[in-house]
């Protein structure tokens, strides 16, 4: 019984010696294209959060990131495509906006809260947003970098693309504009009437006056 017990008191000992050994830190590496930023404009470390943008420095850009909080930036919402001339409006489905869930007035809302410092928000064009599109991590993950752009769902998100004709089983409808499904990771022509997702972009400064998404602070950080 003695025995036992000096053994457990030995081996409790040993463990807690291990776990006192200092460790170096994860080497976590900079993503060569995206870099996480605040809500503030600040610039994160790829380990940090919480962000609310994602800069994209291929194309210069930054983007919004989604959320599950059931704010105007909640990914499960979905809006028609409409500009205020051309399009659907109040077709989609978003809880915080009972009358207009369209594009023109997620745009307005995330321009009037000057998400991440900037007030220019918009529809990303369709070759933008198709540039996001990348082999998934796993078969089960979307075509996008999801450790940078969370809350991503099965279904198309809306470009600025639009006034082509739709496909045969909608012509019906006439005109339509481009989506991307990050699922399949394709492109599509939809009516706009359609409730699609939508994820905002906007154009960096090139001047000071926004220093810390300027194109020269940021692309230091890589």
């Amino acid at each position: 019984m003695i025995k036992r017990l000096t053994w457990s008191v030995i081996i409790l000992v040993l463990l807690i010696a291990i776990c006192l050994i200092p460790r170096d830190k994860p080497q976590i590496k900079h993503h060569q294209r995206y870099t996480k930023i605040a809500q503030s404009g600040e610039v994160l470390l790829p380990w940090q959060g919480p962000w609310a943008c994602v800069l994209d420095n291929q194309n210069e850009v930054l983007w919004e990131v989604k959320t599950d909080n059931e704010s105007i930036h909640d990914g499960y919402w979905t809006y028609s495509w409409f500009d205020g001339q051309h399009g659907k409006s109040n077709f989609g489905d978003c809880y915080f906006e009972p009358n207009r869930c369209d594009t023109q007035d997620l745009i307005r809302r995330t321009n009037k809260q000057g998400l991440c410092g900037l007030s220019n928000w918009r529809l990303p064009s369709a070759t933008e947003l198709n540039s996001l599109v990348q082999a998934p991590n796993s078969p089960s993950q979307p075509f996008i970098a999801n450790d940078y752009f969370i809350h991503i769902k099965r279904g198309d998100y809306w470009s600025s693309e639009h006034g082509i004709k739709l496909p045969s089983q909608y012509r019906s409808h006439g005109m339509g504009a481009t989506a991307v499904n990050f699922h399949f990771g394709k492109r599509y022509i939809l009516p706009y009437r359609n409730a699609a997702f939508v994820m905002l972009v906007a154009d960096i400064p090139t001047t000071n006056k926004h220093p810390q998404l300027s194109r020269r602070a940021t692309i230091k950080q890589h």
